[in-house]
């Protein structure tokens, strides 16, 4: 296996480890208020989220700086928990305006805070990467991602219309379960 496909491999198990959930939870909660035909404004967010996410692993990685872990696996639940209850706001108040720039500068934040929260471990697997190591790693990060924001938008889709839920009810719905599956991981870091 080369070093491209072995860090594509990484980055996309990365996203997809259920027993580390916490980007499914997050990136659930930015799909989730979008719709199929804003797919260009979504895809914008989670490679910004990606772009933070693959920055602050390259500044751990070479030892630029690396935030307390405790802190950091606070942030992250916080963060997830945040996305969900922004979701909430937004769908209750009908004039709640949309800053975009504000959205996009959260989630590279976010995506900051989550690259570092694997840092650590990146650094273990990543004795002697190369830029081609990290580039497939991004790259697996994004794809896995994209998969998960596409699965959000299609259960979206169906589930309202078979369900006849208004989008306002599922998404307040949805942000709940993301509020309360992130909850007892905000517990067990506290």
């Amino acid at each position: 296996m080369s070093e491209f496909e072995l860090f594509f491999a990484l980055g996309h198990k990365h996203v997809l480890d259920l027993n580390a959930y916490d980007h499914v939870l997050f990136l659930g909660a930015l799909a989730l208020t979008y719709q199929v035909n804003q797919w260009g404004r979504l895809l914008g967010l989670v490679t910004l989220f990606t772009a933070g996410h693959t920055i602050s692993i390259l500044i751990a990685y070479y030892g630029l700086f690396q935030p307390p872990v405790q802190l950091v696996e606070l942030l992250i639940p916080i963060s997830i928990m945040a996305a969900a209850m922004n979701n909430i706001y937004r769908s209750l108040h009908v004039k709640y305006k949309d800053h975009l720039g504000v959205l996009f500068a959260v989630t590279l934040v976010f995506g900051l805070i989550h690259g570092f929260g694997f840092g650590r471990y990146f650094n273990q697997i990543a004795d002697q990467a190369t830029y081609k190591g990290f580039l497939a790693f991004a790259l697996g990060i994004e794809w896995a991602q994209l998969l998960v924001v596409l699965g959000m938008l299609l259960l979206s889709y169906f589930t309202e219309r078979l369900l006849g839920l208004s989008r306002k009810d599922w998404i307040v719905l949805m942000s709940g379960v993301i509020i309360g599956l992130t909850l007892p991981m905000l517990l067990e870091r506290i």
